[in-house]
């Protein structure tokens, strides 16, 4: 199994826009970004492709355009899901999984372009790639969110996608000792709380908890500096 992190960045990455802080500065003068936050699961022939951003086209153009067999949204933020319609006129429309609550959601969107959606109820397993999925209910008020635990009978990867720090029990057993886990840290604690995610330092304190084996905070604003330790980088590949 191969994980891309085709994007690591927050609902308006970084660079910001006619921002130039120190880290927005670094960005722009070393020619690298943080798209918004997505994965790319490569088991076999197969690719599974978790969260559809605004950053889509480029992204895959980036992993070599590969061929995209299914789709999981983990909720109705734009930054989650508004690039689905880049896949219009590019390949046939990709099957796409989520919480009933978030195809809702999202469906209302895209609504003329879906061709095929399968609603999953969280901590119920279902396969799809070769690989099987559960979906684990997250803290992001307020909308209905979902993490991500993927197998393939040997390594378990592990996406919290955005939450708080108050995330069900239920959930943090099934993020147990991950060999990888990509968790959601936006800001730094020095700089402000929000109370709909972790921050980097919450990030990587709950990552050790849960005795991951490996880990990359993701979902980060610019105001997390590019040389900051455990952050996932853009492109960032994990062959497990």
């Amino acid at each position: 199994m191969e994980v891309t992190l085709l994007g690591t960045g927050d609902a308006v990455g970084t660079p910001h826009v006619g921002c130039t802080c120190k880290n927005c500065t670094y960005a722009r003068e070393s020619g690298i970004e943080r798209l918004r936050t997505s994965l790319l699961i490569k088991n076999g022939d197969f690719h599974l492709i978790v969260d559809t951003t605004p950053d889509l086209r480029r992204q895959l153009l980036h992993a070599c355009s590969p061929h995209i067999d299914a789709v999981i949204w983990t909720h109705a933020h734009y930054d989650h899901f508004m690039g689905f319609g880049d896949f219009y006129r590019v390949q046939k429309i990709p099957p796409v999984y989520g919480a009933p609550e978030v195809l809702a959601a999202c469906s209302q969107v895209f609504h003329f372009l879906l061709r095929e959606t399968w609603p999953v109820e969280v901590y119920t397993p279902f396969l799809t790639c070769g690989l099987e999925i559960t979906l684990v209910r997250v803290t992001h008020p307020n909308v209905y969110t979902t993490g991500v635990i993927i197998s393939d009978g040997r390594t378990k990867i592990a996406y919290t996608s955005d939450t708080n720090e108050h995330i069900p029990a239920e959930t943090r057993a099934l993020l147990e000792g991950a060999d990888l886990l990509l968790i959601d840290g936006l800001f730094l604690n020095s700089f402000k709380k929000v109370d709909k995610h972790l921050n980097y330092e919450e990030a990587v304190a709950l990552a050790k908890e849960l005795n991951a084996k490996d880990f990359r905070v993701v979902h980060m604003s610019h105001i997390v500096s590019f040389d900051a330790p455990f952050q996932g980088h853009d492109g960032e590949v994990f062959r497990l």
